[in-house]
């Protein structure tokens, strides 16, 4: 087995590679560039193997029986959660509840707080760069309630506008402030802790999408002052179907439960339930045991390297990036805001996204090409869609000139 990564300090790109079984993947008879980070992140070995010892070893359901392997595999499931409390710099573990994914995380939120404070007339404000899952549950919401959903607009470089920001809070009618910590369709990084301030001197709570950012930025959702974070494994290196929504403990105290079920009761009888504390109650039935388990080594692979060698190294892929597809002609970016993650999004008048991905795809080079779930950012640029690299951990200045080799075969198919 390859040692883990530890301390890497100038980032050695190609130790963390190693750590990355797919890697060495062709696809089409060509090395794997894997460049749809954004979409899912691929895993490293130690997650892989946390997964596969848990069912060879130890599996049973958690939190119920009084024999060793259960109590193994809870005691690892909750040090997990304690993990992630520490990463996100949570003042408790049962601030940290299990779910699914964000997905899951938001449409809790706007089911459970939601139902209780939103009433007809309020307004739910989102931003124009939101990821469908933080859009539509509040849509489902505002009509049940009769409430409202505006979103602020966004600059033509893809930066949020904040002088709108500002006057649509001044309608004192805002209850509630979804936003993305960075757009996953074109990589705007917003000012979430202005934001946040602002939003809780109007009298708003805040729900902040973290997808993209937990697995490239410091997250301290005390710093942040953020009422409700949520994120998800499968794009920080960890398993699929499981994430976390952090709440404040107050917040989540005040909340009902979401579902019924096994684990979220203290005692049950045809009279009526008592519901079993923070976090277990928003945790309803058995849960994802082995994705639980397996996100704490994608945590402490990110920890290893660190968030300062991961922000320098991405930091210079974006930059590459946009310098070297902004020397092609036919290429147009689209979101060129100061403050970006790692991803450039870009649409080529030539071709359509889904026929540059697919003639990419010959090439080995694994994009996303469409409206990435974020279809209001592709109507306020007029586009049906984009096509997206996005980088991680393991991306190397080598992948984006392939990148920019394949746009040249594209060019040359369209021109």
């Amino acid at each position: 087995m390859t040692a883990p990564v530890a301390n890497l300090i100038p980032f050695d790109v190609e130790a963390v590679r190693a750590e990355f079984p797919i890697l060495k993947e062709t696809v089409h008879g060509k090395p794997l560039a894997f460049l749809d980070t954004a979409a899912s992140a691929q895993k490293p070995r130690a997650v892989i193997e946390a997964e596969k010892d848990l069912y060879e070893h130890y599996y049973a359901n958690i939190h119920r029986g009084v024999y060793k392997f259960s109590q193994d595999a809870t005691e690892a499931y909750e040090n997990s959660r304690v993990a992630i409390a520490r990463f996100i710099n949570a003042a408790k573990p049962l601030e940290c509840l299990f779910v699914r994914g964000a997905t899951e995380g938001i449409n809790l939120v706007a089911q459970t707080w939601g139902r209780v404070n939103i009433k007809a007339g309020d307004e739910i404000l989102l931003t124009e760069m939101e990821h469908h899952s933080n859009i539509v549950p509040w849509q489902i919401l505002a009509e049940e309630k009769g409430a409202v959903v505006k979103a602020v607009p966004i600059h033509d470089d893809g930066s949020l506008d904040m002088d709108a920001y500002r006057a649509m809070l001044g309608s004192g009618r805002v209850k509630i402030l979804g936003a993305a910590h960075i757009s996953n369709s074109i990589g705007t990084q917003n000012p979430v802790k202005e934001m946040i301030r602002l939003a809780h001197d109007a009298g708003a709570v805040v729900l902040i999408d973290g997808c993209q950012a937990a697995p490239h930025l410091k997250i301290d959702v005390q710093d942040l002052d953020a009422d409700f974070y949520a994120f998800s494994a499968h794009k920080m290196y960890g398993p699929t179907g499981i994430g976390v929504i952090y709440g404040k403990e107050r917040l989540l105290d005040a909340m009902p439960p979401w579902q019924g079920g096994g684990d979220m009761i203290k005692t049950v009888t045809f009279a009526g339930t008592t519901f079993n504390d923070l976090p277990y109650k928003f945790e309803a039935g058995t849960p994802h045991i082995a994705g639980g388990i397996a996100f704490k080594p994608a945590i402490e692979f990110i920890e290893r390297i660190g968030h300062d060698a991961i922000h320098a190294h991405e930091a210079d892929l974006l930059e590459y990036a946009t310098r070297q597809l902004g020397s092609l002609n036919s290429v147009r970016l689209i979101g060129t805001a100061p403050e970006k993650g790692a991803l450039v999004s870009f649409v080529m008048d030539m071709a359509h996204p889904h026929d540059i991905g697919t003639i990419l795809d010959r090439q080995g080079i694994a994009v996303r090409a469409g409206h990435h779930c974020a279809q209001p950012v592709m109507d306020r640029f007029g586009i049906p869609g984009t096509v997206r690299a996005s980088f991680g951990v393991y991306t190397t200045r080598d992948e984006i000139d392939r990148l920019v080799a394949g746009l040249n075969k594209v060019m040359d198919i369209f021109g």
